[in-house]
């Protein structure tokens, strides 16, 4: 037999060295010999399943008391969600709907109307072993509610700007002056036409590149009865190239009622209100054109514009003109306010027609819009101090319970989804 020395004294260093460590062992890790499985979680109880409020029937809330396996003294890892699946209380299989995180013993499923359903959770934990499910016993249908109690605040509000309107109409109405804002734009309107007069020279007005179903070019119109009027007084001359055929014949009547209500009709020229083109830039150098021949002194843009706006706003800067802008454009926007002297922003160009009119429906509708307005942002800025104060208490150590009920209130509930952000 071959004799291993080797072998041998390997076995006896080790038989020495096992001799003097009892507890120490050279047996070789049987591969099968891995953790043990994770047991399943206990199953959570006493499922219930409610109708959604404040829905069109289309959604159910599932509540369930947590498994005695998620619970502070558990191991966190013993359940690592809940699996919420559902049938049709009138036959099928359960299917899963969705899941719940550890410690969330609540979820919403969305659901179609006029269908009873069941429910059931189940607990899953490490290995995604599962706990027994927990199925409800009774099946819940939603029920479409006519009244979304989350909207209460839009309801309010909405009933306190239009009760703020009606009252300013009727105060309107009985004679008594609405103070309105002055807007600049529209005040220059005189001093625009007065240059224009002393230099003998015309004035431009451009009613965007929009037909007259764009409120903005609708708004332009206003604005241009108010410039007509005051050149009618100044005994100037006005020019209105158009880019629409409806927009031109409203115009023309627009001008030759201002020129009467100013009166001086024989001053009225049907052929300085023009059309020219439907194609944007065709259009635009046709108006540059006239402003390059006929150097007006005072140009205005009011309407809807795209990317001829810079243009127009540039040359009429090139031949030193006075410009009054106003557009609800926001691209835009910034380009009038760079190229020109004045310029109405968004909503002052719909507040004209108010401005300019004086009637008493209109005057009455923007002061109760401001209310609305003003009530707005009052409670943006008290939810923003509230929030703010909120977080400052919390890092000194203050009860701030009070101040979060109220933050959660404001912005859950008149300032969140059921309120102005709707």
């Amino acid at each position: 037999m071959p004799h291993h020395p080797t072998r041998h004294g390997l076995g006896t260093l080790l038989f020495a060295v096992a001799a003097t460590f009892p507890g120490l062992s050279f047996a070789d890790d049987a591969p099968g010999d891995a953790a043990p499985p994770a047991s399943p979680p206990a199953p959570p109880t006493d499922i219930v399943v409610e109708d959604r409020p404040d829905d069109a029937g289309d959604g159910l809330v599932v509540r369930w008391t947590l498994s005695k396996d998620d619970t502070e003294d558990a191991d966190p890892r013993t359940v690592l969600k809940y699996v919420v699946e559902r049938k049709p209380a009138k036959g099928g299989e359960f299917e899963q709907v969705g899941e719940s995180t550890y410690k969330q013993p609540e979820f919403e499923d969305e659901v179609d109307h006029g269908t009873a359903y069941l429910y059931r959770v189940v607990a899953v934990g490490r290995g995604d072993v599962r706990s027994p499910a927990a199925e409800s016993t009774e099946a819940v249908q939603p029920v479409l509610q006519w009244f979304n109690g989350r909207r209460a605040w839009f309801g309010i509000l909405l009933l306190v700007v239009c009760g703020s309107v009606v009252y300013f109409i009727q105060i309107a109405r009985r004679g008594t002056d609405l103070y309105i804002r002055p807007i600049a734009g529209l005040e220059a309107v005189d001093e625009a036409v007065g240059r224009a007069t002393e230099m003998g020279k015309s004035v431009l007005f451009v009613p965007g590149i929009q037909d007259i179903n764009d409120i903005q070019t609708v708004a332009g119109i206003t604005v241009l009865s108010r410039v007509a009027r005051t050149v009618a007084e100044y005994d100037a001359e006005l020019v209105v190239p158009t880019a629409r055929s409806l927009v031109m014949t409203t115009a023309q009547e627009t001008v030759e009622a201002a020129y009467l209500s100013a009166g001086r009709p024989d001053a009225y020229r049907e052929d300085d209100v023009y059309y020219l083109t439907d194609e944007q830039f065709g259009y635009v150098a046709g108006v540059t054109g006239t402003m390059v021949r006929d150097e007006p002194a005072a140009c205005f843009y009011m309407g809807a514009f795209y990317a001829e706006s810079l243009i127009l706003a540039e040359t009429a800067n090139s031949i030193g003109a006075i410009q009054v802008a106003g557009t609800a454009m926001p691209s835009q926007l910034p380009f009038f306010v760079a190229a020109c002297d004045y310029t109405l922003i968004g909503e002052e160009f719909f507040a004209a027609s108010a401005y300019l009119s004086g009637e008493a429906h209109q005057l009455g509708s923007l002061k109760g819009q401001d209310v609305g307005k003003g009530i707005g942002a009052t409670l943006v800025v008290l939810g923003c101090l509230v929030l703010t104060a909120t977080t400052l208490f919390t890092v000194r150590g203050f009860d701030v319970g009070l101040l979060t009920a109220i933050g959660d209130y404001l912005t859950q509930n008149v300032l969140g989804d059921g309120g102005l952000s709707r």
